[in-house]
């Protein structure tokens, strides 16, 4: 074993290793250093995989190795020795069936299904963090104190980066608290200086995400509390944060994210109006109004979850076209991204967000009969200036599929569709404009015969650079 050792200790980069050996069936050694890998054990037997969802079919009991661990495992034992060639006793843990339960139901898809769950989760989210008297933000119990912070770093990729963005509005707006916003693979290697008087939020479907883990060991010497927002409580970056704050959207199979982004940006919203409630930023009233809200959200969902023959019909429409826009202001840009970043991932087909003033700025060349342009154009947050932005598609004979807010007249008038949601508080409506965008891209690459689940060349969790 010590020759295999040294071996692995040769190698360079991340890796996530198991090893079987000719003539000696009750051995594997397994390894790992930047990729998750965990122990699975069994009666009389024993399991190495990916993730405690890799072993579940064989067991719910399992070890995490953490990084630079080597195990050597036999049909009933299991020796794990660190990076220095230490013995370490990793905890065995048990995990529920929640966890890894990954049945599709009556749904033809997982993305189907785990858009269908979204006013589940998001109920689930707002009651753990809420107290039952809907006065009070419920926090870990360990010191997360914002006041005495001057700024917050928010790390991630992906969805998960898009969540922060729209994040990012609510912590300067509500809270006055400085953000800095940051892709994980940029801000690991830009190396920014970073002070003790900072939070740092590390958001990860996964919790595996290998440049988000790496964002987080360059923080954890320098700022004051690593904050973890995943939906994998056992995973690398939840188990190397100061603090973890889960998320509980479930187990998420759709490499497209949809219900994890919006249970992000739920508990992030919520830590924004805590962070507000602390520092006086937000009236009593306002905050009450807007936690009473936050629990009428699954319900809205579930609304405009119902107008799926609606926007079926809109996806009929428009699933041949070969380029899309996105366009929105304020909390809405980011969505507007996370809708043209949902299109590609499963249809292949272009699609870019803007901020909507920005068309003027570019992309108002691409407009022409052949283009549609979603436009998120809700009664709160800068709609005048949306309207004056579809007006001017409009004159270049744009297509123009628009998310309103119930009871609109404007945008009916001048758009080629439109798509309502209900009403609610403006730091909310990103929780309901998201739906109907994920519900189009979803059709449309159903009606274009995609891989749905598992678009090509994408990986659900994005374990090496």
């Amino acid at each position: 074993m010590e020759a295999a050792r040294q071996t692995v200790a040769r190698l360079d980069g991340a890796y996530a290793l198991c090893f079987l050996f000719g003539g000696h069936e009750d051995l594997l050694v397994a390894a790992r250093k930047g990729s998750p890998l965990a122990i699975g054990h069994g009666e009389g037997e024993m399991f190495v995989g990916s993730d405690a969802l890799a072993l579940a079919a064989m067991t719910n009991k399992v070890t995490y190795l953490e990084e630079g661990d080597f195990a050597v495992l036999s049909r009933t034992s299991l020796e794990i020795t660190d990076a220095a060639g230490s013995l370490m006793n990793r905890e065995m843990r048990e995990i529920s069936h929640e966890v890894t339960s990954a049945d599709k139901g009556p749904f033809k898809h997982y993305m189907a299904k785990e858009i269908a769950e979204q006013p589940n989760v998001l109920a689930e989210a707002v009651k753990h963090y809420t107290h039952p008297n809907g006065k009070e933000i419920l926090l870990p119990a360990v010191d997360l104190d914002f006041t005495k912070i001057e700024k917050l770093t928010m790390v991630a990729c992906g969805t998960a980066y898009l969540a922060c963005h729209v994040a990012k509005y609510w912590f300067e707006q509500i809270a006055r608290l400085p953000v800095e916003l940051d892709i994980a693979s940029e801000f690991r290697y830009r190396e920014p200086p970073l002070s003790h008087n900072s939070f740092a939020f590390f958001v990860s479907q996964s919790g595996e995400t290998a440049d988000t883990l790496a964002a987080l060991r360059y923080c954890s010497q320098t700022v004051n509390k690593t904050v973890a927002i995943v939906n994998a409580p056992e995973s690398s970056i939840s188990r190397e944060a100061d603090v973890s704050l889960p998320i509980l959207a479930g187990v998420e199979i759709g490499v497209a994210s949809t219900k994890a982004f919006t249970a992000q940006v739920t508990v992030l919203t919520l830590m924004a109006l805590a962070l507000a409630k602390k520092k006086g930023t937000i009236s009593d009233s306002k905050f009450r109004a807007i936690l009473s809200e936050l629990e009428a959200i699954p319900g809205k969902v579930e609304e405009i979850l119902e107008k799926n023959d609606i926007i079926k019909g809109i996806a009929h429409q428009y699933k041949d076209a070969r380029n899309a826009l996105y366009l929105g202001r304020g909390s809405s840009f980011p969505v507007a991204l996370e809708g043209a970043l949902k299109l590609k991932e499963i249809s292949y087909i272009h699609a870019e967000g803007y901020p909507a003033a920005e068309m003027k700025h570019g992309p108002i060349a691409l407009i022409d009969e052949n283009m549609p342009l979603f436009v998120i154009a809700t009664s709160k947050g800068h709609y005048e200036k949306v309207v004056s932005n579809i007006q001017e598609i409009k004159s270049r004979s744009g297509k123009i599929i628009a998310i309103v807010t119930e009871g609109d007249v404007q945008v009916k008038e001048i758009a080629d569709h439109v798509i309502e949601i209900p009403e609610t508080e403006e730091a909310l409506t990103p929780l309901l404009t998201t739906i109907p965008l994920q519900l189009l891209s979803y059709y449309i690459a159903v009606m274009l015969e995609k891989n749905v689940d598992q678009p090509r060349n994408l990986a659900k969790s994005v374990t090496v650079e």
